[in-house]
This record gives structure tokens, sequence and C-alpha cells, in this order.
């Protein structure tokens, strides 16, 4: 008989850590508890909350654009959990969706394809083709991370392309941690699916978790960086200034978007 959709360990993928090594319950531990996901949806709710107290005190954002991201942790915690075929494809199609957001309300008017002329138009071409990434994400789910994981080449793209018209060294050093954290992450996301052999070997298959803290580190540079951008095309009048919390001192600092008013001059 067909094993149920919802069974544990019914799903296509299965990650280097030791099922139910350390739980009857939870298939990957350490993929689900605080050590990788917690700290997910800790950074980001910290991210979304300093991002209130900065620029979308003044900024008209809609706020719904980072609900998908908690979305993302939740679904990703029940995957894990059980490793069941449901819960694949709600982790990665809640990624999907969340990009397809944040695509639908960020992405700079100014790379929209000639065809397209308003935003509306592109709400329209992103919708679809969500839709249709969506159907084709259950034909061969153990692809569905690989296709993922590229997108964030298109993104790196779009940030080299703002940052050569930056002159703004903030920015620039920022997008840097942004890449490195990103680099390191997906480095933990390879090996873990690549080099299980030798992690398993050496008694440590647990950088899958390290990939969710470190994917977080950049969403957490990432997400005011796009603010910025976003702010210099739709309200030319402000001129945004990257900020830190609590100091520019510390080592290890949340960043944010202030928004000055520049003069009028009479």
């Amino acid at each position: 008989t067909m094993p149920s959709i919802f069974s544990y360990q019914s799903a296509e993928v299965d990650w280097c850590e030791s099922n139910f090594e350390r739980s009857a319950v939870i298939a990957e531990y350490y993929n689900t508890d605080g050590t990788s996901l917690f700290s997910f949806l800790l950074l980001l709710s910290w991210c979304w909350r300093v991002l209130v107290w900065g620029a979308f005190s003044e900024l008209q954002v809609n706020h719904g654009t980072f609900m998908p991201l908690l979305l993302v942790g939740v679904f990703s915690m029940y995957f894990h959990m059980t490793l069941s075929y449901v819960g694949q494809l709600l982790d990665e199609l809640s990624i999907l969706w969340t990009l397809a957001v944040a695509y639908s309300f960020w992405y700079p008017q100014a790379y929209f394809p000639k065809c397209i002329k308003t935003r509306r138009h592109f709400f329209w071409l992103t919708g679809i083709t969500t839709v249709i990434s969506t159907f084709m994400s259950f034909i061969k789910p153990t692809l569905n991370a690989y296709a993922l994981n590229c997108i964030a080449f298109h993104l790196l793209y779009l940030t080299w392309r703002e940052l050569k018209k930056c002159n703004d060294k903030r920015v620039h050093r920022m997008a840097a941690v942004m890449v490195m954290w990103w680099a390191l992450a997906i480095t933990s996301w390879i090996s873990d699916r690549w080099l299980c052999w030798l992690w398993q070997a050496i008694n440590f298959p647990y950088f899958h978790s390290f990939w969710h803290v470190l994917i977080a580190l950049s969403l957490l540079y990432c997400c005011p960086l796009v603010i910025y951008f976003d702010v210099s095309y739709e309200m030319p009048s402000f001129k945004p200034k990257l900020e830190y919390w609590p100091s520019d001192s510390w080592p290890v600092v949340v960043p944010y978007v202030t928004l000055e008013e520049p003069h009028k001059q009479c």
C-alpha cells in the first residue's frame, strides 16, 4: 500500500541528521528545536520589530510581506519533525510563496520586463508564475530545494546592480555582510546534502541546522537593504539611512533604515 502523504518519513528528502535519535516524536531533533528554527523565527521577529521602529513609522509598507517568513519557519519545523511528504511540500512552497510576495511588493519597477507597465500588471505576472511553479513543484519534489536556492543568484545580481549606483559605504558594507552569511549558509546546506557520509563518520551531522541560523542572519541584513533601495525608488524626496541597533560599536548588531527628509531650499 502507498504510504500516507502525512505519514512520518514519507518525504522524498531526508537530511543528514539521524532520525528519532533524541525524541520518539521528532524525526530530526536539531533541525527542529531551538538551536535552528527557533533562532530563525527569533531573528526574523527582531528584524521586523526594528524595521518598524525605523523606516516603517514613516514609510507606508504592507506589513504582510513579512508574515510569510513566519510561515516558512512553522512549516519547516513541521517538516523536520515529521519528514512527511506534506511537510516537505509545505516547507518548499512556503518559501516559494514568500519569494513571490517579496518580488510582488519590492521588485524595483526599473527592472520590470518591457511588456509590464505597472505594478498591478507585475502582480499578475508574479501570480501566474507562482501558480505554475507551485504545480511544477509536485512533479519532482527532490529538485525544489535546488531551484529555490538558485533564485538567490538573481537576488545577488540585483544587489550588485544597485550597489553600482550607490556610493554609501554603509550600504556596501551591509551588502558584504549579507553575502558573507549567505555564503556560509549555502555552504552548510550543500555540505549537509553532499558530504553527509563525512559528517556521519565523525558524528557531526548538524550542518542543516546551521543553515537555518545562517540564512536567518543573511535575511537580517537583506531586509533593510531591500527597504533602503525601495525608498530610493518610491520616495525620492526622502533620504534613506542605514542605522544599527543597539550601537555601531557592538560586534553583533541589528540593522534598520531611517528616513531623512532633505531641507527644501527657498
